[in-house]
């Protein structure tokens, strides 16, 4: 491992772990709203290029025009 990934990894770890990323903050709106629109999304910094690539993924379940609800996991 390089220095500099090591300091990295180091100030992530000293900073309280790493910040979550786009598909986790566009996940945990939706189940926090129930359905969420394109424009909660964006204004959080998510692009509108990562929906359909999280619809595609099962993150996502598109319910309407430019409306979005988190996928419920099925259960094993």
């Amino acid at each position: 491992m390089r220095k500099r990934d090591r300091d990295r990894a180091e100030r992530i770890r000293l900073a309280g772990g790493s910040k979550p990323t786009l598909r986790e903050r566009a996940v945990s709106l939706a189940l926090e709203k129930g359905e969420v629109r394109t424009k909660d999304l964006t204004d959080i910094g998510v692009p509108r290029c990562y929906l359909t690539r999280m619809c595609e993924e099962g993150l996502l379940m598109k319910a309407g025009y430019g409306r979005y609800r988190a996928a419920v996991p099925k259960a094993a």
